[in-house]
């Protein structure tokens, strides 16, 4: 069985993707959660809350149509990688490992010391690609910024 490389590429932030960004997130948050106040201002405004913070939001382009996304924030002591998905019907080709890849290659080429998430244990196959390239879970404190966060991993670079 051969597995077809399918073309795609990897891009950075552009105003013009913004509904994309918006779009692709409430899309999976409406799946299983709701739109937390958080989730709400930082997806509204990107560029606002995460580009001009020092943070880095890339974009997955597969046939010029924007499947994906996700995002580095800054969290001032560390980089959060958030805003991970991609589209339902692109789900299963392994776009979401190639886009938690380019992130990792990117904050290795940054030097970061390692990059930390927040993710919800019923979000199963994004746990379990976690752990696939590299994430070990840590304790989450008290007063995570995400109401749903039951889970906190962390990559060491």
């Amino acid at each position: 069985m051969s597995h077809k490389i399918l073309p795609f590429e990897i891009i950075s932030f552009e105003d013009r993707y913004s509904k994309d960004f918006y779009n692709l997130n409430v899309n999976w948050l409406e799946k299983f959660f709701y739109v937390e106040p958080y989730d709400e201002k930082i997806l509204s405004n990107p560029k606002e809350y995460i580009i001009d913070n020092g943070g880095f939001v890339f974009f997955l382009k597969f046939d010029s149509k924007i499947i994906g996304t996700a995002a580095f924030i800054n969290q001032k002591s560390y980089f959060e990688l958030s805003k991970m998905a991609v589209l339902e019907e692109y789900q299963g080709l392994q776009f979401g490992k190639r886009l938690i890849n380019h992130c990792i290659l990117f904050a290795k080429e940054k030097n970061w010391e390692n990059i930390t998430l927040y993710s919800h244990r019923k979000l199963e196959t994004a746990i379990n690609l976690y752990k696939k390239v590299g994430f070990v879970e840590i304790p989450l404190e008290k007063d995570v910024h995400y109401e749903r966060a039951n889970i906190k991993m962390k990559l060491d670079l």
